[in-house]
């Protein structure tokens, strides 16, 4: 049967496919920022602070993904820990918009709830979101810990980060492909850090 005019065969697939799987191999240089980041998490936790996470479009549900495997679980059963997504409350969200400003939305809900010692990760693939610079700004204004999630340039969330991890690639749809990697990594970590599992024996 012939493709579809215009579709992708699969030797294009393949190259595609191939393509990621470089960029994640070259993303495994991040090993030592991602180890730190992660560490800042499980500080944060371990200490009965909470986790915050923000992004716009595809990054909020990001977010969001991050903070569900936060709060229920990622790959073992253990307590809920306090994690919360700045992008998932409607309300709240077109409220500020409105009252205020869109670039307001997250570091308003920020300025009411964030205390010393907690951690917020601000994932933005240009580093240049008005909203998450600002919510990186509010976060470290309260004495918490920024983790920032950028493409390669990085922008001015990058330097509004304590530890920033820039994916090395510029293209949106990949760059998240590879934060989603991170978030999964970190979501492991902690689990690990904050949940041991017996080794083996009685």
């Amino acid at each position: 049967m012939n493709r579809p005019y215009g579709a992708m065969g699969e030797e294009e697939l393949r190259a595609r496919f191939h393509h990621r799987a470089v960029l994640l191999e070259r993303s495994a240089e991040l090993a030592e920022t991602v180890a730190r980041a992660a560490d800042v998490l499980v500080r944060s936790l371990e200490g009965g602070g909470s986790v915050f996470a923000c992004g716009n479009g595809g990054s909020a549900t990001q977010a969001a993904h991050f903070v569900l495997e936060l709060v229920g679980r990622f790959k073992h059963e253990r307590r809920a820990l306090r994690a919360f997504s700045l992008s998932e409350n409607a309300g709240t969200l077109t409220a500020i918009g409105n009252d205020y400003e869109f670039a307001d939305v997250f570091a308003r809900q920020l300025h009411g709830m964030l205390r010393p010692g907690d951690c917020l990760v601000a994932l933005s693939t240009s580093g240049e979101s008005e909203n998450v610079v600002r919510a990186c700004r509010a976060a470290r204004e309260a004495k918490g810990r920024v983790l920032g999630l950028t493409g390669a340039k990085g922008g001015r969330v990058a330097s509004e980060s304590d530890v920033v991890v820039l994916v090395p690639e510029n293209d949106t749809p990949l760059v998240q492909e590879v934060h989603l990697a991170v978030l999964h990594l970190w979501c492991e970590t902690v689990e690990e850090a904050l949940f041991p599992r017996p080794t083996g024996g009685r």
